[in-house]
């Protein structure tokens, strides 16, 4: 047991190094945070290309890989898509427009919300169904229930 805990100590050991960083940083409270530092993020605006880049001027101790995965929630978000659907500008971090949203993306952003829609969709069928054809079941077997207690009285 102690091997195990000091190998967990020299784990967590570099994480003192960088004090002006969260530790365990998790990718939604980054993004959290970012949507109470920016503008773009708490408006849910069509963000720059190369938003990344300005986030980590800005924030050059965050963790690349936690920023890239709160940027994919963000932008992968209902809001955000269907913000991106009807868009015709992008903005920077402070929420000043920039270059145009682009036919391609204002269409990727619409089939991507189309997809979701019909998965849900079939996902919601597949549950009625499914309990559906449970509760057809539970009919059957009552049915069964009576018909061997009715028989069984008989003989």
């Amino acid at each position: 047991m102690n091997t195990t805990s000091l190998v967990a100590e020299s784990a967590d050991a570099p994480a003192p190094a960088t004090p002006a960083a969260a530790p365990t940083q998790t990718a939604r409270s980054l993004l959290k945070q970012f949507q109470q530092q920016f503008p773009a993020f708490r408006d849910c605006l069509p963000l720059a290309i190369g938003i990344d880049k300005q986030i980590l001027a800005r924030m050059p101790e965050l963790d690349r890989k936690t920023m890239r995965t709160a940027l994919g929630i963000h932008t992968g978000s209902l809001r955000y898509l269907r913000a991106m659907e009807k868009a015709t500008v992008r903005f920077d971090l402070d929420g000043t427009a920039g270059a145009e949203v682009t036919d391609t993306h204002r269409t990727h952003a619409k089939e991507t919300l189309q997809q979701r829609f019909k998965k849900e969709a079939e996902r919601k069928k597949a549950e009625r169904d499914a309990a559906q054809a449970e509760e057809a079941n539970k009919m059957r077997q009552e049915k069964l229930l009576q018909l061997a207690s009715k028989f069984s009285r008989n003989t």
